[in-house]
This record gives structure tokens, sequence and C-alpha cells, in this order.
């Protein structure tokens, strides 16, 4: 089994929606999953590609999201009735969000960064040594494969910027 980094970009009203119901957002994702330009999985590639960034400077955490939808240090979150704050299991962990001024703010930034910056002067053993999900660091050629994911979030993003979104960010 693998660990997969996903995004949802949201309309500002749905993510007033979702920070109500997280429920309700998990169930848009599912229906949403396979549109586009509102649906974006990473696939493995999450943690390289996470890890890659933040070493080229960029400081908004765009695969794990920057806000909580819960005050994820008390634990188990109830809500007023006795029931957890979300009943369904979005996989490792409550899903994050980033507001639609993040979302511009990283769609800047990526502009700015080609593949070839991505992996520029990057020793595959620093992944090995930062244990960094999935663990394939030791076979050469394997930046690349983060690398080639990069077009597709840089597209994703910028749109999502176009139009305002904010963007649901979780690893299932």
């Amino acid at each position: 089994m693998s660990i997969n980094g996903n995004w949802l970009r949201v309309t500002p009203t749905e993510l007033a929606r979702a920070k109500d119901d997280l429920d309700w957002a998990y169930a848009h994702a599912q229906d949403l999953s396979e549109d586009a330009d509102r649906a974006h999985s990473t696939g493995k590639a999450w943690h390289s590609l996470d890890y890659l960034l933040f070493r080229r400077g960029l400081r908004i955490p765009i695969v794990s999201g920057a806000e909580q939808f819960i005050d994820e240090s008390v634990g188990e979150v109830v809500n007023e009735h006795g029931f957890l704050a979300w009943e369904v299991d979005w996989g490792y962990g409550p899903p994050r969000y980033l507001t639609p001024e993040q979302v511009a703010a990283a769609a800047a930034e990526l502009a700015d960064i080609t593949e070839d910056d991505l992996i520029r002067d990057v020793d595959q053993a620093e992944l090995v040594e930062a244990e960094i999900y999935p663990d394939i660091w030791d076979r050469p050629g394997e930046l690349t494969w983060t690398a080639h994911c990069l077009p597709e979030v840089k597209q994703f993003f910028a749109l999502a910027a176009k139009d305002g979104d904010a963007i649901i960010c979780w690893l299932d």
C-alpha cells in the first residue's frame, strides 16, 4: 500500500462549508476525484516534492497545507453531539488547507521553478538521509520522477490562483 498526496480546489464558499463539515468535504472530494481541473494527486511523489520545493525556498507547505481544520494538538476532537469532528477516514490524518491567498503566493513562487531547478545540485543521498518517502533514492535517476510532476502541479496551482480558490490537502 502506498501513501499518496492529494489536492482539491475549492471555492471560498466551499472552504467555509468544509470547515463546518469535513464529512461533506470528503464526499465532495470523492465526487470531484476524476475532475482534473478540481482534483490532483502527486501520487507517491508528495514527500520528495515537498522536500525539493522547500530546498528551493518555497516556504508555503503546499503538500501538507498550512491551515488546520481542527486543532490537531488535542488529539481526537469531539463535536457538541459527542461524535468525532469527522467520521470519514481521510487517510493519514485529517486534511489541511491553503487559503486563496496562500494558493496565489505559492502559484507565483512555483511559476519561477523549472524541473531542472527542482533537482539541480541535489544528491539523492540527501533524500535517503532525510528518510523521504518512498524509499527509492538509492536507485539512480529517481529525482527526475519527482521533477516530471512539477508542470502539472504548477498548472493546478496557477488555475486555482486565477480562480481565487483554496486548496484542501491530504494524504491517503
